[in-house]
């Protein structure tokens, strides 16, 4: 079946840095003969949302669409809370905001099949939206539905149970996902894991002037939001602890957040202001640059759907560092492919960076096997393959 007609609505669209992951699905998804629009549900605004904080200005500011790279790109407005008040009713509210835009674009855009992403609330007003056409529905799962929002309160818990037992087909991004949502929903039979990927011609060069710029470090790097479940303040304490040994270390640290201010005091507190560097948010392109010249890659996270970030720099030869129990377990072979560490267990990462800095051709080792594993195995390339897959068994089934 070619020319799938996929309409995806997903929460991250309006923000190049954020979306990075699902528009380069979404291109491969193009590439091999899927037909894609693209709702994003942006906040309503009104004053004084629009200028209480930077984010909520950011949704103010979004156009009402774009095309990027080809693909068409809708943001309607719906009424949204701060700070995720409400949230098991944002479903409902944010069907109330597509349901005039999904109409239109049926009308030239005879969809067959609806992916959303996240349950809550993207895959609760799919649902809804889809009474009307009764296609096919697909929910892919990425991580704060099963390991926040099904803890937040009862509601919360019955609106996500409403999508997974009315979705045609569920997506963990990890069998770590896939686990809690069979323990908490059941449905067993519609779930399926399946990995996110990367694009080979993303891998970086090395570039001159970075090289130089650290010439004589060992770098050490971190790409992620900066919110406490990262686990980037126990990096910092794990460097503490390395610091006598290796004075040569630089841990750059890529991404903004609200633990901003807390991060940077605690470098102080600590007195490693010289040996971390915060470069704030920085393209996709910028990013893997680093990975290029990075020794070593660390993110302790330990609230972990996935992750794409670990396979981008695993994909640049990286060893890398990740928490136990995650969701890139799916991936990494402890001491083969990176090396696990304990969550929240400054002891157990310390010791990971000292085997990694200190035996420079074993961790060469473990990030040539990575990137071996990644390119050969989880590229977007090979992730589209398996969604269109599920499309055409979705199409073929729905009654």
């Amino acid at each position: 079946m070619r020319g799938i007609k996929v309409l995806v609505i997903s929460p991250w669209y309006f923000s190049e840095t954020q979306s990075t992951f699902i528009h380069k699905q979404l291109l491969e998804l193009r590439n091999q003969g899927c037909e894609i629009k693209v709702i994003t549900p942006i906040p309503w605004t009104p004053f004084p949302l629009n200028v209480i904080s930077k984010k909520w200005k950011g949704y103010h500011d979004v156009s009402d669409r774009i095309v990027r790279d080809g693909i068409e790109a809708y943001f309607p407005r719906y009424l949204a809370f701060p700070k995720g008040l409400f949230l098991a009713s944002s479903g409902k509210r944010m069907y109330a905001g597509i349901r005039k835009l999904v109409q239109d674009l049926n009308q030239d855009f005879k969809f067959n099949i609806i992916h959303a992403h996240v349950a809550l609330p993207n895959g609760f007003a799919s649902m809804l939206v889809n009474k009307e056409y009764n296609k096919p529905l697909l929910v892919t799962i990425h991580g704060q539905d099963l390991q926040i929002t099904v803890y937040k309160n009862e509601a919360c818990r019955e609106a996500l149970a409403k999508v997974f037992h009315e979705a045609d087909k569920v997506v963990t991004v990890s069998t770590k996902l896939k686990k809690i949502a069979e323990a908490n929903f059941g449905v067993s039979e519609k779930i399926i894991s399946i990995c996110d990927g990367i694009n080979p011609a993303d891998v970086a060069r090395r570039n001159i002037d970075l090289v130089s710029k650290y010439a004589g470090n060992k770098i050490m790097l971190s790409v992620s939001n900066l919110i406490s479940s990262k686990g980037l303040d126990l990096n910092i304490r794990a460097i503490s602890l390395l610091a006598g040994k290796y004075s040569n270390l630089k841990y750059l640290v890529i991404g903004r957040g609200p633990a901003d201010a807390f991060l940077m005091k605690l470098s102080r507190d600590l007195n490693l202001e010289n040996q971390i560097v915060f470069l704030g948010e920085l393209p996709h392109d910028k990013v893997m640059q680093y990975m290029a010249i990075a020794d070593i890659f660390s993110l302790p996270s330990w609230q972990e759907g996935f992750g794409v970030v670990y396979l981008e720099a695993m994909s640049n030869g990286k060893p890398v560092i990740a928490c136990h129990g995650e969701g890139i377990t799916d991936i990494i072979e402890d001491g083969t492919t990176g090396l696990l560490v304990k969550p929240k267990d400054v002891k157990s990462l310390a010791q990971a960076m000292d085997i990694l800095l200190g035996n420079p051709d074993k961790a060469h080792e473990i990030g040539d096997r990575a990137r071996k594993l990644v390119l050969e195995n989880y590229t977007w390339e090979n992730n589209a393959r398996k969604y269109i897959e599920i499309y055409r068994e979705s199409i073929a089934s729905h009654v």
